[in-house]
């Protein structure tokens, strides 16, 4: 039952950290409809701003944070006018190119900052929290609020305001959105600042748990992607709920079968769900 219960906070946890980067990206999605590949990377590129002003410049993990989700913000506003305005009304593929050619670009330049070794943000909250038999770092319990006041505060932002519902409006329908007077380029540009904060905020509050590397956006990104489809494409709830269902499978099968093949669970789980849903847990039929 312990062993139960601890892998029960693992999944959430993971969950967690899955569904605020998955919420980011499905957001992007929405509005301009087409998959942004370079997001892991911009989720690996937070992680590494934060610990920039921790070692670096001697900030503290909170302000460093907040650093980090204003400028990778800015990051993805500049990504979305550069890469990807331009190739509005072109065929898919030239922005699916596009968005190859930024993860590589941001890759690149964390291996010519960084190195390729390993970092670490160093633990601001290492205490070690004993309940029910689960054994829980303070900064995992972290991880797991953090993301639920941030997903809160999200759909609040959408439902509750007139910026969020202008959002909406241009993630249903477009050239609708334009025909009321509603700036479709500023909201795509603040689609992007709101979904590279989110991933600044998951990369700063797992980054001190687990190991800083370049090639640390690839995985993220790929299970995003997988989450996306398993929620429904463009599917808010769908994100959210998805997230967390890939972080209990992966927590579950790793501790009950092989923590060697948790990502293979990932995939199973996509397959096993499309094959009796097509269009994902929260996906919608086009008419």
């Amino acid at each position: 039952m312990e062993l139960f219960l601890q892998q029960l906070f693992n999944g959430i946890m993971f969950g967690s950290t899955y569904a605020i980067v998955a919420l980011g990206l499905t957001l992007v999605m929405g509005i301009l409809h087409i998959p942004n590949f370079a997001h892991g990377h911009l989720y690996m590129l937070g992680g590494y701003i934060t610990y920039f002003f921790i070692t670096n410049l001697g900030f503290g993990y909170w302000y460093s944070l907040l650093l980090s989700m204003v400028i990778l913000g800015f990051v993805g506003v500049v990504m979305e006018r550069i890469v990807f305005r331009p190739l509005t009304g072109q065929p898919p593929i030239n922005a699916f190119i596009a968005a190859i050619g930024a993860l590589i670009f941001l890759e690149s330049l964390a291996l010519v900052i960084w190195g390729p070794q390993g970092m670490r943000i160093p633990n601001p909250h290492p205490q070690i929290i004993k309940m029910f038999g689960i054994t829980m770092e303070a900064q995992r319990l972290l991880v797991v609020g953090g993301a639920a006041v941030l997903i809160v505060l999200l759909h609040l932002f959408l439902k509750k305001t007139t910026t969020g519902t202008t959002i909406e409006a241009v993630a249903q329908n477009r050239e609708g959105a334009m025909l009321t007077g509603i700036n479709v380029n500023r909201v795509s540009s603040m689609t992007f600042f709101i979904s590279s904060a989110t991933a600044a905020v998951a990369a700063s509050f797992l980054s001190p748990i687990f190991i800083l590397s370049p090639a640390m956006g690839a995985v993220l990104g790929m299970k995003a992607f997988i989450i996306v489809i398993l929620g429904g494409m463009g599917s808010v709830p769908g994100a959210i709920l998805g997230g967390y269902f890939l972080g209990l499978i992966e927590a579950l099968g790793g501790g009950y079968i092989s923590a060697e093949y948790k990502d293979v669970f990932a995939f199973g789980a996509l397959i096993l769900v499309l094959s009796i849903k097509p269009t994902g847990l929260f996906g919608k039929q086009e008419g």
